[in-house]
């Protein structure tokens, strides 16, 4: 079972809990981006996470999308990214530019 996979389980077995579920997944990058596209993050109602979109330099943002997107219903795309000169400044040490769509999980 791939990464990916095991994310989409993780989700499934919550949402089967009878929890509230939304998915991140890095859509587009530029530059140096800390995770492919591809890459996706679960995220609970009650703030359980698995898997990444960045290597923990935006997980924070998007963890707090994804309860606004399952408190609404209503998918997000976000973007992220930041000059190389202010980078290290705000945890972005990567450089790089990123989208990541956040979805609830039906």
């Amino acid at each position: 079972m791939s990464d990916s996979e095991d994310i989409l389980a993780t989700a499934a077995q919550w949402r089967e809990a009878g929890e509230t579920v939304a998915l991140a997944t890095v859509v587009e990058t530029w530059g140096s981006s800390p995770r492919p596209a591809g890459s996706r993050l679960a995220v609970s109602g009650s703030g359980r996470m698995a898997g990444s979109v960045s290597g923990g330099c935006i997980e924070g943002a998007v963890a707090e999308a994804a309860q606004g997107v399952m408190a609404s219903g209503t998918p997000r795309l976000m973007d992220f990214g930041i000059s190389d000169e202010r980078a290290w400044e705000v945890g972005l040490a990567c450089g790089g530019k990123l989208k990541v769509f956040v979805e609830p999980l039906a």
